[in-house]
């Protein structure tokens, strides 16, 4: 039967010869989950199985080596050049489809993008860094470049030994095939450049090679970035005659992408980024091939899902980090339970830029499960032995995690907000430009703490009579940071005002030439939203750059684009030594003194822990647990973690 409310979403599809349940792709995204020698784990496993359980229909697994390791660009990758992986690969396939979900293997050289390659040399077809790594490469001779075709060839081989339903090959974001597409990257003169048909050749290549030894049978994926958004790179238009290449070569299917790590932001699109907003790659792509065509770009919402293929965009929809922040995403869809979903909200903190690319196993901010599937209690919660009466103090993502799961369990919960509304410091980062996704995380908990039966008291602070009064068995504290106030010459100055109290506009800031005391994350934002206003603004800065405490991609976009199109200048290393009515007096590192002019001083030097009740009442109440930025000041993902631990915990 068709679903009523999503009937194109949950319409079977083809890809080659084999039926796809529904439209819903998870797209490879590198994990970490992988063993230490490229192996296939139990941890990444129980990850991939936990999406098909969702009721996705065909998972693609992340990237998988060709050839160790020159081709490395994750620290735990999978591999897959030898015959002694592909029984992980086989119970990996086994366990997917025991829940009707199909699996493609992506087969992937990441070339002169490549990370901690263990002595060996980077290699590329031309000898050009990458221009956003900026590590060493050197060409790739011809006998080598056929050597890898045989490796690409024999790695889809594998995948079909193992029992995986198809192969995609990893044209896009500026690894190796890509390189050698790219006018961009590929300067060669020989037969495997110079012009399209020489920069086509190598793709081409392993696919004419990897059909004759799989069949004509064998399902057969391209990933390409359709645009990759840097000077004298591929263009959508010439993406065009790429895609009818490849369709001509007997590839099935194509899965169009964006970007590449000079224009890193456009495939790991930040929070900014509007959701579907690379869909009309995939839609011009469709219209000059006749095969399926998959699409992909910070899709999140079933109903936007549904309009793409509607309306003809796409044949397939591709829901990467929708599926890391809910693996039942389709299944709640299908449902009409879209109430219930989980969103992504593009930070890249723990899937990406915060995790994978520090050598760190993945992760995710909304959703504290990821790479705990394993783990007993984690994935199915375990009822509470004993019902508690539990006092959760703070209504931020650490709390409402916290009383979340904890009710889930069997608990007695009760949050406690001193404010009138849930989310504590979510609700004033949500008001910085471009960062309203932050909001999905409000809207998620407002739903579903009453749906767990958590009670919820608003504009109710928490002392110790009141603790001592409701007598819990366990107390919870999640009261969240406050802006940090140092100790300099006049920062409690009349024309000097927090960076929080902008943002959440609780003030107006007078006056048009404006300095930002903080060049961190708070501070660039609040430099952002100034100037929107039409305001000079100058950040001043301590550390060597800018916004040192945000994740490399986010970080890349403001740094690259949006500080510079906002024409906000700065000026770091420099020390703030007062404050005045003309401005801020700074020293540089040879103690010279500068005045800085200003109308009006914004602080955003930073945050402190607010916690003032756990030494009032640890010795009067069984269990106290501190958690989240009143533990310490960090990230949304520290919260989330640590109010989803204790929860499973008491």
């Amino acid at each position: 039967m068709a679903n009523r409310k999503y009937p194109k979403l949950f319409e079977p599809g083809r890809i080659g010869k084999i039926k796809i349940k529904n439209r819903v792709v998870m797209p490879p995204m590198a994990t970490n989950f992988a063993g230490p020698f490229g192996e296939v784990t139990e941890r990444i496993i129980r990850y991939y199985t936990e999406r098909a359980k969702g009721e996705v229909g065909l998972i693609i697994v992340e990237n998988v080596q060709v050839k160790y390791p020159e081709g490395k660009n994750v620290a735990c990758q999978l591999r897959i050049d030898g015959d002694k992986y592909i029984p992980g690969f086989q119970e990996l396939a086994e366990a997917v489809h025991a829940y009707g979900a199909k699996i493609f293997v992506q087969i992937h050289h990441a070339g002169r993008e490549y990370h901690d390659i263990e002595g060996a040399e980077g290699v590329a077809p031309s000898a050009i860094p990458d221009g956003f790594l900026q590590v060493p490469v050197r060409e790739l001779t011809t006998a080598e470049i056929w050597d890898l075709v045989e490796k690409f060839s024999d790695a889809a081989l594998r995948t079909m030994r193992a029992g995986i339903d198809g192969v995609e090959f990893h044209g896009a974001h500026g690894y190796l095939i890509n390189q050698f597409m790219s006018p961009h990257t590929n300067q060669r003169t020989d037969e495997w450049g110079g012009d399209f048909d020489g920069r086509m050749k190598f793709p081409l290549e392993i696919i004419k090679r990897s059909r004759q030894k799989v069949g004509p049978d064998y399902p057969f994926c391209f990933r390409i970035s359709a645009d990759e958004f840097v000077p004298g790179g591929i263009t959508l238009d010439l993406s065009k005659q790429i895609a009818q290449r490849l369709e001509a070569a007997g590839i099935n299917i194509l899965n169009v992408s964006a970007g590449i790590y000079e224009s890193i932001h456009t495939f790991l699109d930040t929070m900014r980024f509007e959701e579907g907003w690379r869909v009309y790659l995939a839609e011009a792509i469709k219209k000059v091939v006749s095969i399926p065509v998959i699409t992909v770009g910070g899709i999140r919402s079933p109903g936007v899902a549904e309009r793409i293929l509607e309306e003809g965009k796409a044949d397939f929809v591709a829901v990467g980090r929708t599926l890391i922040a809910d693996p039942h995403w389709p299944k709640k869809a299908k449902e009409g339970r879209d109430e219930d979903i989980r969103k992504c909200i593009s930070c890249n903190i723990g899937c990406v830029g915060g995790h994978v690319f520090y050598d760190l196993y993945m992760r995710c901010t909304v959703n504290p499960v990821v790479g705990h599937e394993r783990l007993e209690g984690w994935v199915e919660l375990k009822p509470a032995q004993t019902k508690k009466k539990v006092m959760v103090v703070g209504g931020g993502p650490g709390g409402m995690e916290a009383a979340r799961v904890a009710a889930l369990r069997g608990h007695d919960v009760t949050l406690y907000e001193k404010e009138g509304k849930l989310g504590g410091q979510l609700r004033i980062a949500a008001l910085a430009p471009g960062k309203d996704k932050l909001n999905f995380i409000r809207d998620y908990y407002s739903h579903q703490l009453p749906k767990v039966g958590v009670k919820i008291e608003m504009n109710k602070e928490v002392d110790e009579d009141l603790v001592k009064k409701v007598n819990p068995d366990v107390l919870i504290i999640a009261t969240g940071a406050e802006p940090l106030i140092p100790d300099i010459p006049g920062i409690s100055g009349g024309n000097v005002l927090l960076a929080w109290d902008v943002l959440s506009r609780k003030v107006q800031v007078p006056g048009n030439k404006i300095v930002i005391a903080g060049g961190g994350l708070v501070g660039c934002e609040t430099a952002l939203f100034l100037t929107e206003q039409g305001k000079k603004v100058t950040i001043i800065e301590m550390l060597d750059e800018l916004a040192m405490d945000m994740e490399p991609v986010t970080r890349f976009d403001l740094l690259t684009v949006l500080l510079p199109k906002a024409g906000i200048q700065s000026l770091t290393k420099m020390v703030i030594a007062q404050i005045s009515e003309e401005g801020v007096v700074a020293l540089d590192p040879a103690q010279q003194r500068s005045l800085i002019e200003a109308e009006n001083v914004i602080n955003a030097l930073g945050s402190r822990s607010v916690e003032k009740l756990e030494e009032k009442v640890k010795d009067i109440i069984p269990e106290v647990y501190t958690i989240g930025d009143c533990k310490g000041p960090r990230r949304i993902i520290n919260a989330t973690f640590e109010g989803a631990s204790v929860a499973r915990m008491i």
